[in-house]
């Protein structure tokens, strides 16, 4: 006599894999005794677990445990694929819309002239018009050392010119041979 082989153990188990890997519980999953059901298709309220999934079952979709937290938990239901590409969708808008802000550098000699003095300066109010910040340092080379003064005033000549369009994080300071200032973008408010 055969006996019908037996199925994997642990980790091995295909079936085992698919649960631990889940978001959400679903179905069979939801090893409490009673429920709370929300959703369009049914009456809200708390359910035992088998009768939820019968429910589900009927109409073809999954019971998805959605508050696992609550008392009793909530669950709904949905088809389960059509939910997590809802939420892969709505995740995806909200990182786009989320702009990170990056860092532009803007770099200056001790003898830079006034019209690329300007030039820098109109980039660097775009810069900060788009909601990024602007790191301007002024680069030392030889004996230019020497005129750390004159770079300190021209980064305050900067951050004269740039007051409109943002804030000076904090005085400028020498890091070996350059000597750097930071901008933040003025909170600006959207227009509508």
């Amino acid at each position: 006599m055969a006996f019908p082989p037996r199925p994997p153990r642990g980790n091995f188990n295909p079936r085992f894999r698919k649960e631990q890997q889940q978001e959400h519980r679903t179905n069979h999953m939801i090893r409490v005794p009673q429920v709370r059901l929300v959703g369009d298709n049914v009456t809200v309220g708390v359910y035992p677990t088998a009768d939820a999934i019968k429910m589900a079952q009927e109409q073809g979709l999954d019971l998805v445990e959605i508050s696992p937290n609550a008392d009793p938990p909530v669950c709904k239901i949905i088809d389960y694929n059509k939910f997590l590409y809802e939420k892969k969708r709505k995740e995806k808008e909200m990182k786009a819309k989320s702009k990170a802000s990056e860092v532009k550098e803007i770099r200056f000699t001790p003898n830079t002239d006034d019209h690329d003095f300007d030039f820098k300066a109109k980039h660097a109010e775009k810069f900060l018009k788009d909601g990024d910040k602007v790191k301007a340092y002024v680069q030392f080379k030889g004996r230019a050392i020497q005129f750390k003064d004159r770079g300190e005033l021209l980064l305050l000549k900067f951050a004269e010119r740039l007051n409109e369009f943002g804030v000076l994080e904090g005085m400028p300071k020498m890091e070996g041979k350059r000597m750097l200032a930071i901008w933040a973008p003025k909170s600006q408010k959207k227009k509508a």
